[in-house]
């Protein structure tokens, strides 16, 4: 395909239908863990802790998604502010403050005048809060106390331009994934492979999820590195259970280290072998491309690698 990352729309309503639900995957919840959504492998809305803001905020467009990014990347913003403001249904998520400009476009709304609004703004995104006279000035023009309060709570702001280039990075992810997707978990972990193991993808759908099933029981026991391959094998899950399939390391058509779409299939490289380096995986390259290798002697003897690396 020629599509360019900078030509994939902003508005294609599936895409938003990722943070929402499973629907544009072709899979349900129960194939992935009981997951209600599908933002997996989405920088800064992928993990378990976005997944719930998400569905606790119910987010329906774009400026909702700049909330959540917002609202996540401040300090004191999201857990015992806006989240209790959305449950207790004061507000919904567009009304919550997100981001610092926020503050200064919403006061200035409500009539207060620039210069303060600004004031405001500046004060409450580091944290600093307000002085008893803006709160009188505040409330002379119908702020309402919730928003008072929520301004005294937040000790860091995220700026809303900082969270457009997240959201739009996220969407255009987003695009490749529901349309691409050989192409989007290729890239995905060949950039970020943590912990992938190609002997436990290899075991498919039932050898991962067992593996997934015995990473999370260990709960609080687990290793930083088996965190890192638990969160890592949800995104294969999802691909498998999506028919993606991952095709055995070969010596002929792998990669030293980068995942290759073949066919619609995803080849895997040379490293994602535990045990098996990045040096060697070179090692192997050159010498695949140097000569015709006939024996498993003959690898060893022209790559050097060590006879753990060969079994």
């Amino acid at each position: 395909t020629n599509t360019s990352v900078l030509d994939v729309k902003m508005n294609d309503t599936t895409i938003y239908e990722l943070f929402s639900s499973t629907k544009p995957l072709g899979i349900t919840p129960e194939q992935i863990g009981g997951c209600q959504l599908a933002t997996f492998g989405i920088p800064e809305f992928g993990t378990r802790f976005l997944q719930q803001v998400l569905m606790d905020a119910k987010p329906k467009n774009f400026a909702d998604l700049l909330q959540i990014s917002g609202l996540t990347h401040g300090t004191g913003v999201w857990l015992g502010n806006a989240d209790e403001l959305i449950k207790q249904g004061i507000c919904d998520i567009s009304k919550v403050i997100g981001c610092r400009d926020n503050i200064m476009n919403d006061l200035i709304r409500y009539g207060v005048e620039n210069a303060l609004s600004f004031k405001i703004m500046e004060s409450v995104r580091k944290g600093k809060g307000l002085t008893p006279e803006w709160e009188a000035a505040m409330r002379e023009h119908d702020v309402p106390e919730w928003y008072i309060d929520s301004c005294k709570k937040i000790a860091y702001l995220f700026p809303k331009a900082h969270a457009a280039a997240y959201v739009m990075s996220a969407i255009r992810l987003g695009w490749y994934k529901v349309h691409m997707p050989a192409a989007f978990y290729a890239g995905f972990f060949t950039a970020a492979p943590g912990g992938f193991d190609a002997e436990i993808v290899a075991g498919g759908y039932a050898g991962v999820n067992a593996t997934i099933a015995e990473l999370e029981a260990k709960g609080n026991e687990a290793s930083a590195k088996e965190n890192e391959t638990c969160a890592t094998l949800y995104l294969v899950r999802e691909a498998l259970a999506r028919g993606v399939t991952f095709m055995n390391v070969s010596l002929e058509k792998s990669d030293a280290k980068a995942f290759l779409p073949e066919n619609g299939k995803i080849r895997m490289p040379f490293n994602s072998l535990s045990g098996l380096g990045d040096t060697a995986a070179q090692k192997i390259i050159e010498a695949r491309d140097k000569y015709d290798l006939y024996s498993v002697e003959e690898l060893r003897l022209k790559t050097g690698v060590t006879k753990s690396v060969i079994e």
